[in-house]
């Protein structure tokens, strides 16, 4: 992988995306209005809204992140973009690395508005660190982000990429433990819920939510939406590849 490619691609999509108005407002607000709706909906129980705030604090930059991800680079590949990016001395892990690069700035800045405004603005109460409540909040969004690279080349138009949230995010909404705790499921679904990785986003979020320190919990829950999220952008780079010859 070469350092001055990587970040060429990473500071091209940059460009292109500040032009994309729309996809900047989905990114950046929508999770902040979703917190503040959140938090209005609970306003005669702020209890509430302290424990489930930071859990949907982690999957809202998820979601966002990989509707606009996987949009995004889905038009790189049917607009020829990435067919001439791969025509180029450009190396799989190159382009990768740069489209992960530069979501993964515009995550953090997600991660920050919304942890700023979930604790300073909306008053959530957690016992534990905040720099740890936005560390899982932006594993979540680069969690998002691999996610979306990785199903972009399973789409073949913007509405198949839409369509793939139903089937790659709504399972695991359901089954992370925010609706219902995991060891109150069905054994068959709570062996599922164990292998996706949003559970274990949730599971960080509330180890920050009880403990005032960091334990052996969160230290593994960290670890696994992290690695899922090495994991999937290393199969999102096998991906990569020319339609054409």
């Amino acid at each position: 992988m070469n350092t001055a490619r990587t970040l060429a691609t990473a500071t091209r999509v940059l460009r292109q995306l500040s032009h994309d108005r729309r996809s900047l407002a989905l990114l950046l607000l929508v999770p902040c209005v979703m917190l503040f709706l959140l938090r209005y909906v609970f306003d005669g129980d702020p209890r509430t809204f302290d424990s489930i705030g930071a859990s949907l604090l982690g999957i809202f930059p998820l979601i966002t992140m990989f509707l606009v991800t996987s949009i995004a680079t889905l038009r790189e590949r049917t607009s020829g973009t990435l067919e001439r990016l791969l025509a180029m001395p450009l190396g799989k892990a190159d382009i990768i690395a740069g489209y992960a690069l530069a979501f993964g700035a515009l995550a953090v800045v997600q991660s920050v508005l919304a942890t700023a405004l979930a604790l300073w603005g909306l008053g959530l109460d957690i016992n534990g660190s905040a720099w740890l409540l936005l560390l899982v909040a932006l594993l979540d969004a680069l969690l998002g982000t691999a996610l979306g690279l990785f199903v972009s080349a399973f789409a073949a138009s913007e509405f198949q990429a839409v369509q793939f949230m139903p089937a790659v995010i709504f399972p695991q909404l359901l089954l992370c433990g925010l609706f219902a705790a995991r060891s109150s499921m069905q054994p068959v679904l709570e062996a599922v819920s164990n292998v996706l990785p949003m559970s274990y986003a949730v599971d960080g979020m509330n180890q920050i939510m009880i403990h005032p320190d960091v334990t052996a919990d969160f230290v593994r829950d960290a670890g696994v939406v992290a690695g899922c999220a090495l994991l999937v952008l290393t199969l999102g780079a096998a991906t990569l590849r020319r339609r054409t010859r």
